[in-house]
């Protein structure tokens, strides 16, 4: 049975550099990972363990494979290198993620005091160790409020020591980073890094709910590089990311109209 030929935003296929998007496993099993992968896997890029759900899960090298052989990547999230940079433990991380097939690291410093250009130093060691480092800048720390020349210096200094990509803090709750109170986007930090010449395309937005995808949709179009998006709602991003819902149809579909956004802490 054919499909409908409707107009949709153009987006590009696997294996792609812009408009992926970075999924959550929160400590999914496999059969529940290939029945989601059946579903979404097309428009599933990058999966990250959450959490030091990698330290934990029994079968991580056939989880592992279970995405590789449905064209995704794996990363182990940032906490694990946090908590082996903080206890001196760096060889046995680089070895294990070597052993289990992380070729995707991911280096941050959001739960645990890392110096930046610790931090720096680290994106730069293990991209010259040949992994592909996402990076991620700002605090979990929901009380913490990192000013917007902070974002963009921090982001800087991570692509210019070689991070693939620069995750934008937003935790999986939509609480701290750049969302305030009740999830709101705090616009002037999201101004500030697009208005700063940094390539969007370089950048990771975590979106965990749908009010911040619709946010970020809207206002950088279908191919934004979206994060922290549970695996079970990869598709429904998707159908937002062509207005195949209600809330971007008329956004991507209706002649002169422009949907609007998410509500910011500056609104």
């Amino acid at each position: 049975m054919g499909r409908i030929p409707f107009d949709l935003p153009e987006r590009d296929a696997k294996p792609r550099a812009r408009g992926f998007t970075n999924a959550l496993d929160a400590g999914l099993g496999l059969t529940e990972i290939a029945d989601a992968l059946d579903v979404c896997g097309a428009y599933t890029d990058v999966v990250k363990l959450g959490w030091g759900t990698a330290h934990l899960t029994p079968n991580l090298s056939e989880k592992l494979a279970l995405y590789k052989s449905r064209d995704v990547e794996t990363s182990p999230g940032g906490l694990m290198f946090e908590l082996s940079y903080w206890q001196n433990k760096m060889a046995d991380y680089e070895a294990f993620v070597r052993d289990v097939g992380f070729a995707l690291v991911e280096v941050s410093n959001g739960s645990l005091p890392i110096p930046e250009i610790e931090k720096c130093r680290e994106v730069e060691r293990l991209a010259n160790a040949g992994f592909k480092v996402l990076s991620e800048v700002g605090s979990k720390d929901a009380d913490f409020v990192m000013e917007p020349q902070a974002w963009v210096d921090a982001i800087k200094n991570d692509l210019n020591a070689g991070a693939w990509k620069v995750i934008v803090e937003g935790r999986a709750d939509a609480s701290a980073g750049i969302y305030g109170a009740g999830g709101k986007v705090r616009g002037d930090a999201v101004d500030a890094i697009l208005n700063s010449g940094i390539d969007p395309d370089r950048l990771v937005f975590e979106a965990p709910f749908k009010p911040q995808m619709i946010y970020f949709v809207t206002r950088l179009g279908p191919n934004v590089n979206l994060g922290n998006v549970n695996l079970h709602e990869v598709l429904n991003l998707e159908t937002l990311r062509l207005g195949l819902r209600g809330h971007t149809v008329e956004h991507f579909h209706a002649p002169g109209h422009k949907s609007a956004h998410a509500p910011t802490d500056d609104a």
